[in-house]
């Protein structure tokens, strides 16, 4: 069982994030996708998900880089549970990744998971050093 790491953010201001609720524990961050039984398997139709928080670290600087990521799929059998997917994006914050490496794996592992009759991954970076970069990458 996978025990939370609590890190402070005390900053100058003496804000400090407050302990969890009772009974609640903090979620922690996980390569875990949980799935459900697509509810319409005999139709085609595109579920889209926007995450405007994604974080990883640079693997050169080791400086945070931020980025808006955007899913696109056809499910075939299986959807993702949102949940899960919010940790497993969640996970990538302490990890150093180029943005081509970081879109083409969470592609890799959303279809490893679920198997979609088509999947597109747009990882939309912010400006770091004057460049602006969106890197997409699709299944099939």
């Amino acid at each position: 069982m996978a025990v939370a790491k609590r890190v402070s953010n005390t900053v100058s201001t003496g804000f400090a994030p407050g302990p969890p609720r009772a009974g609640k524990a903090r979620p922690t961050p996980s390569k875990g996708l949980d799935t459900f039984p697509n509810p319409s398997p005999g139709r085609d139709y595109e579920i889209r998900f926007e995450c405007p928080e994604f974080t990883c670290l640079c693997p050169m600087t080791g400086q945070p880089d931020f980025a808006t990521i955007r899913i696109r799929y056809v499910p075939e059998k299986l959807c993702v549970e949102l949940k899960s997917l919010k940790l497993y994006l969640w996970s990538f914050r302490e990890e150093g990744a180029f943005h081509e490496a970081v879109t083409n794996r969470i592609l890799d592992d959303l279809v490893a998971a679920l198997k979609p009759r088509k999947m597109t991954v747009q990882g939309d970076f912010t400006v770091r050093g004057g460049i602006h970069t969106v890197v997409e990458a699709s299944h099939p």
